[in-house]
């Protein structure tokens, strides 16, 4: 077994024989697309979204050096009419570029250790082959290839972790790029490779407007095509899995739904969170932890125009239009606010419309993500002292301080309503949406509940396993506030909440349209 080429189904065997949601039907598109033009695949999204299982399926399933057919004829490939056809019949060659980045992270020689090591595994074994002085990777596997009659599989996992790398490093860039054109965009590639699938976080890095590597038939966040349905969990995979761990489907979808790739594959949810919150029995921010928080807030902090005020919109439930053609795919210059936002579609911090042309946080998971981030802000002020006031409203709601939830209503009604809307009862309930933002940490954030008689204007409800009460607040406009909590019991609004907990604020909020004062009751 080597540590490039013949590395056999071993990594594949972990996932299948483990809790593994079937995603082998892909092979048989990957399998429709080999030794045609089609056959440079280069497919990205989030980190912990799936992409080296991806890649080890394929591996195992094309590496002729094993027999994989007791691993994969259990799974959905093996109903394809071109399971047989492929089945363990290449030399495969896997790649796993954050080894290397790792390795030898900060050497400007990345990309030629990396080819002599890959080179010395292949010539082990095909020691017949005879390496010269002046040969690099593509003429040994051309060499190879006429020598056996033979075509490669190699698979590229992480395909863009020296580009990341590489961000204040340029001649590391280019030489990595250049090997990727020596390779795949060379009038031999068609000869040595039978397919290319690369994996990643962002698409191909590209030079203004020529793409660096234009042969690749991409497939990524915003525009998944026919690979939609194995870029995370479907619904009916997740709800397989609620059923076999006794988790709450709909608590499972508020929490890690809400990339939706159309109405083939309307809703896809993240797949590491789900089996964490499976595993745990418990549900949580887990991909948090594992991806790359530091990214988002350092890009977060910069300070473009416009951020602000898109950002804010995002929070509030907005889903502003943006452009996602200009991007270049470049970290080191990402110029505009439209640049940024469609990093966060590819990074997986927002879910992307195509169809009018919108982003907006995908889940509770993430939005707690992004709210963590701007309490950290060193430059959106704004944003920052909103998630710092909102969580004071917080704090001061759960201790009962009447007196100073109504100052923090007031304040936020003073900076947030301009002075032709102030007297507006929908503008108050707006500042109320704001003002309680940062309850995405411990709850779920429904406005107008329907409960009872009626409907409640919100409440926030503690999410699974949480020791925090409910709350459930009442607006009133122009009346006195005990009529907001008497209408809360009343119409029995409480009553859609207790299937979660018997622990339930109401809180009745007022607003004097002469005095311009706000009350509070809290019981």
């Amino acid at each position: 077994m080597g540590m490039y080429i013949n590395r056999g189904a071993r990594a594949f065997m972990d996932y299948a024989d483990g809790e593994y949601v079937d995603k082998t039907g892909m092979i048989g598109y990957v399998n429709a697309t080999i030794n045609t033009p089609e056959k440079l695949i280069c497919v990205t999204r989030p980190r912990r979204f799936g992409k080296s299982a991806a890649a080890q399926m394929l591996y195992a399933y094309y590496d002729k050096s094993c027999d994989s057919r007791s691993i994969f004829e259990r799974f959905k490939v093996a109903s394809d009419p071109t399971f047989e056809q492929h089945l363990n019949k290449y030399p495969a060659i896997v790649i796993d570029m954050t080894s290397f980045t790792t390795m030898f992270k900060g050497r400007a020689d990345i990309v030629d250790i990396m080819q002599k090591m890959i080179m010395k595994d292949i010539s082990k074994t095909y020691p017949d082959i005879e390496i010269e002085e002046y040969d690099d990777l593509m003429a040994l596997l051309l060499k190879t290839t006429m020598a056996t009659g033979e075509k490669f599989v190699m698979i590229i996992d992480e395909w863009d972790a020296i580009c990341r790398e590489a961000e204040d490093k340029p001649q590391l860039m280019d030489s990595y790029v250049n090997l990727l054109r020596r390779l795949f965009k060379n009038i031999d590639t068609p000869r040595v490779f039978a397919l290319v699938y690369m994996t990643g976080i962002l698409p191909i890095k590209r030079y203004g407007t020529q793409s660096a590597l234009n042969d690749f038939r991409e497939y990524s966040m915003t525009d998944p095509g026919p690979l939609a349905p194995y870029y995370g969990f479907t619904e009916e995979e997740v709800k397989v899995l609620c059923n076999k761990y006794g988790m709450d489907y709909d608590e499972m979808k508020g929490w890690y739904d809400g990339y939706s790739f159309g109405t083939d594959c309307p809703a896809v949810f993240n797949p590491n969170s789900v089996m964490a919150a499976c595993n745990r029995k418990r549900f949580g921010s887990y991909w948090g932890k594992t991806s790359a928080f530091d990214t988002l807030q350092r890009y977060i902090d910069l300070n473009m125009t416009g951020v602000q005020e898109v950002l804010e919109r995002i929070l509030r439930g907005g889903r502003p239009r943006i452009s996602i053609l200009r991007f270049n795919f470049d970290l080191s210059c990402i110029g505009t606010d439209d640049e940024l936002f469609t990093l966060f579609i590819h990074l997986g911090y927002l879910t992307y419309d195509p169809e009018d042309m919108t982003v907006a946080i995908p889940n509770k998971e993430v939005g707690m993500e992004i709210v963590e981030a701007l309490r950290g802000s060193k430059t959106h002020a704004k944003l920052a002292a909103m998630i710092k006031t909102s969580d004071r409203l917080m704090e001061a709601t759960l201790a009962k301080d009447e007196q100073q939830v109504a100052a923090i209503v007031e304040q936020l009604h003073d900076s947030e309503a301009g002075p032709d809307f102030y007297n507006n009862e929908q503008a108050l309930r707006s500042v109320l949406k704001i003002g309680y933002l940062s309850a995405i940490d411990y709850y779920v954030s429904i406005q107008e509940l329907p409960s009872g008689k009626g409907y409640a204007d919100l409440a926030l409800i503690p999410r699974y396993g949480g020791k925090r009460p409910a709350v459930i607040i009442e607006l009133k406009w122009n009346k006195p506030v005990n009529a907001a909590i008497e209408q809360i019991r009343q119409r029995n609004y409480p009553e859609a909440v207790r299937r979660f907990t018997d622990n339930i604020l109401l809180v009745g909020i007022s607003y004097d349209e002469k005095t311009k004062r706000h009350q509070c009751s809290i019981s």
